[in-house]
């Protein structure tokens, strides 16, 4: 079957590893679900053509300044006809200024939309006409399968460079609880890894966009089993909250209690790895080491429980009570929570 296709220089060396890919996916055939090759040649085509470059700065001051830097680079993806973008949140928190770098390398000034901190998707939105650059689709990531071939693109960087093509696959889709309070119920893993995945959009063979690029892992398969990859936060979990992200800047879901740690599960038990200067879990006297064995007298075991538990209350910042083991003593901690978003800067433009 020919897979070939003209296409206008400029896009060549994306496209010649389109193909590429797509030849794999018809040697693969047989025992991978594929679309015929020339139809996800001309999908992925379409989608590869939306992905755009993104530079953002912050401020020196910012809060989250100190772990994500203030000269922060990634990706987003065009699903909006007015210049909406879709990327991952943490490159655009606490934005002063955001640029976006277009497929043919022109630098275009843009502005903050919104940032969910539940989901960790944020918005931008071009203030110039993003030229050649149509909206991709929205697909679904529940009935993806193992082994599923997928394409990941990375914007282009500027300064003359080019977009990444990358073809991987699925290996699992499961919850996902990150050490930073963080909780999702699906999220996409796929093997072998993109390098620079923040923001990097993943498509199916229809083109349709499936999930933002968070996180390099090295579990992608799950079950214990040593297998490096990324992880993608699915637009399904954005669809419900589009409208409201656009038109406030946030989300009702993304008012939850924030008290400032860092946690992994050890045995059975929530470990405290780190704590944030001035949180709420410092001032109440919380430190790496401790385990936290119980939330308002609830036993918590995974980091899935203890954030669940920590969300469940309709006040962000009503008072929570943490059974504690502090070296060899067994405490009860009091821990007044805020609301995340009143920690760190609106970026401009929100």
């Amino acid at each position: 079957m020919k897979i070939c296709h003209r296409f206008p220089a400029p896009r060549w060396r994306a496209l010649s590893l389109i193909a590429a890919g797509c030849m794999v996916l018809a040697a693969n055939a047989a025992n991978t679900p594929t679309e015929a090759p020339q139809s996800a040649m001309e999908a992925f085509a379409k989608a590869h053509d939306a992905v755009v470059g993104l530079r953002v700065g912050v401020a020196q001051d910012a809060r989250s300044a100190q772990t994500l830097g203030v000269e922060r680079s990634g990706s987003g993806v065009v699903i909006g006809a007015d210049g909406l973008i879709l990327t991952i949140g943490y490159l655009m928190m606490e934005a002063e200024t955001i640029e976006i770098i277009t497929q043919d390398n022109k630098k275009l000034p843009a502005k903050a939309v919104g940032y969910d901190v539940a989901t960790g998707f944020g918005l931008v939105r071009a203030l110039l006409p993003l030229r050649g650059a149509a909206p991709v689709a929205m697909g679904s990531a529940t009935a993806l399968k193992a082994g599923e071939a997928m394409m990941a693109v990375t914007g282009a960087p500027g300064d003359g460079a080019d977009s990444q093509v990358a073809m991987t696959q699925v290996v699992s889709t499961r919850p996902f609880s990150g050490y930073w309070e963080y909780h999702i119920d699906l999220a996409v893993f796929t093997s072998p890894p993109i390098a620079n995945h923040s923001g990097a959009p993943l498509f199916n063979q229809r083109g349709e966009l499936i999930g933002v690029g968070s996180l390099f892992v090295s579990d992608a398969a799950g079950g214990g089993r040593r297998t490096p990859g990324n992880m993608f936060v699915p637009v399904d979990l954005l669809k419900p909250i589009l409208a409201e992200l656009q038109q406030s800047g946030s989300t009702l879901q993304g008012r939850r209690p924030w008290i400032g740690l860092s946690s992994s599960e050890q045995g059975g038990r929530v470990q405290v790895l780190r704590v944030n200067p001035d949180s709420p879990a410092q001032q109440a006297g919380l430190a790496p080491g401790d385990l936290v064995l119980a939330v308002d007298g609830v036993t918590v075991a995974t980091l899935e429980a203890f954030y669940k538990k920590l969300w469940d209350r309709a006040q962000p910042d009503a008072e929570i009570s943490l059974t504690v083991v502090q070296g060899a003593t067994l405490r009860t901690v009091v821990v007044k929570p805020v609301d995340r978003s009143s920690t760190m800067r609106k970026p401009a433009g929100i």
